[in-house]
Formats: C-alpha cells, structure tokens, sequence
C-alpha cells in the first residue's frame, strides 16, 4: 500500500513539474505574439462578422473555414468589417487549442456588452378596489346595487387593459430601439478570427506561423515575411522615396522593418516613431493614425 502511495505521488510531482516547465514556454509565446501583433494595423480580405464569436479558422483541416457557419455570422450578426478595410490588431490572446487574433475591439459581445433586445416593463396589475369590488360583485344579493358595482368594475378593468395596450407598444418600441442600438454597437465593436487547432497551440508559436494560417484572410502587409508577400520585392532603401504623406505600410516596404519602435503622446495625438537603419544613415520618422508627418535622417 505505501508503495503504491508513493507512486501515485510520484506521478503527480512529475505531472506538476511538467505542467510548470510548459507554462512559461506557453507564455512566452504569447508575449512574442502580442509584442509582434498588437497595436499594428493588417488589412482583411474578407467580410468580418460584428460579434465576438468572429470567424472560425480550423489550422489543421483542408477546409479551414465553415462557409455555412459564416454566412450565418454575417447574416445574423452584420458586417463589422469589410474586406479591404484596414484595422488594428487590438489583442492577441493564447489558449490551449485556440489563438484569438482581436481586430477593432474584438468584436461586440464580449464580457460586460449588453447583448439583450428585451425591455421590461411591467403590465399594470389589479387596484385594491378592482379586488375589492370583484368580492362585492360576487357576494351581493341586491340586483340594482350589484349591477352598479359591475360597471365601476368595468371601468376599472378597461382602464387597466388599455393602460397595458399602451405598456405593450411601449415595449415593443423600446425592443425596436434596443435591437438598432445593438446593431450600430455591432459594426463599430470590430470581429476577431479564432485560430483553432486539433489538441492544442504548437509550443513556440511563431508570428510567422500565424501569419500563414491567416494569409488567405488576412494582409499582414510589411508585417510579412520577405518572400511570403504579395508584393515580394526587397526593400530599395531609396531615401529619395521618403515624403510626408506615405503610409507606415510604404515606409517599410522601401526601407525594410524598422529597427527601433516608440510611442509617445504629443499634443493629445499618439505619435510612433520607427527608425530604419539605411546604408550607413538612419531615418527616425513620425507617424500620426500610420502617416508619416516628420523625419530626420542622420548619420550612423
């Protein structure tokens, strides 16, 4: 018995040791994720349901997506999204089979949105008198005195229906109201696509796999790989290229991912700056909303 006692224990501490070795390994790869991700804007190539139950996106099977299921989204739920529209990846986030890749928000019905089209608002319920006069109706003997307590109590209960025809309207015009409330919500809330796979994350993740799991749907732009891209040429480093004006997007398809990243506010406006480094000189350009604003460009 204590031999068995300590094998099962010897188990557990093997499975605990185990568990801990593979929970930083899962967190570093969502911190790789959400460094490389979050904050920059991709463009989608497909129509984005407005809900936070998003697009599904199966990485291991032939036929990634649920076209049925989709339709039924976009149907159900609007378009929150539309393709070719550019967004900002708002979060990433790493779970046992499955990578929420957020885009606008996340899409509206996440925790704490109100979902519900229902307006309560109680029907008027019997008075006192209405109560007490169908207990004098029904033990008064007197015809003459019980027929004048029958018409008040007519009175009083058409009164109560037409007063609950006018809460039912009321209703309704409120579940009217709340339903075109809910969808605006929806088309401005963003979607998100839901990276599932078979038993769980692959340990060590990368941006680039992601990034290929989500090419069909998603252009990543600059954020993808040399070689993976539409636009495949390398970056010229023509420094002549560079204006006020050009998108983050043209920077970096001219002089290469940056080498340096920073945000600061500036006036109420959330500046980034990047710093391309070009031959032997180096570019630290501003951008405003992902338009270049200002550059200086120095020797290294």
């Amino acid at each position: 018995m204590f031999t068995s006692f300590r094998a099962a224990a010897q188990r557990t501490v093997l499975v605990l040791v185990a568990g801990a070795a593979a929970t930083p390994a899962f967190a570093q790869s969502e911190a790789a994720l959400k460094s490389f991700f979050e904050g920059r804007r991709v463009t989608v190539r497909i129509d984005m349901p407005g809900t936070s139950d998003g697009v599904d996106v199966e990485a291991d099977a032939r036929q990634p997506i649920d076209f049925a299921k989709y339709r039924d989204h976009l149907k159900r739920y609007g378009t929150a999204l539309r393709a070719g529209d550019a967004i900002t990846v708002t979060l990433v986030k790493l779970k046992k089979d499955l990578i929420e890749f957020q885009l606008g928000g996340g899409g509206y019905g996440t925790f704490g949105d109100d979902t519900s089209t229902s307006v309560s608002i109680p029907d008027a319920k019997k008075t006192e008198r209405e109560k007490e006069l169908e207990r004098l109706v029904r033990d008064e003997d007197d015809r003459d005195r019980r027929r004048r307590l029958e018409r008040e109590l007519d009175d009083l209960r058409e009164r109560r229906e037409r007063e609950n025809r006018r809460i039912a309207a009321e209703r309704v015009r409120g579940e009217e109201e709340k339903k075109a409330r809910l969808a605006e919500r929806r088309l401005r809330g963003g979607s998100r696509f839901n990276l599932r796979y078979d038993d769980r994350v692959p340990e060590g993740i990368r941006p680039e796999d992601v990034m290929a799991a989500l090419g069909d749907y998603v252009d990543f732009g600059s954020l993808a790989p040399r070689g993976t891209r539409d636009d495949a040429p390398p970056p010229s480093g023509d420094i002549t290229l560079l204006r006020k004006g050009m998108s983050r997007a043209e920077a970096e398809d001219v002089f290469g991912r940056p080498v340096e990243t920073s945000e600061r506010r500036d006036g109420g406006l959330a500046v980034t700056t990047l710093v391309f480094s070009v031959a032997d000189q180096r570019i630290h350009a501003d951008f405003v909303e992902d338009v270049l604003i200002r550059y200086t460009i120095s020797s290294r």
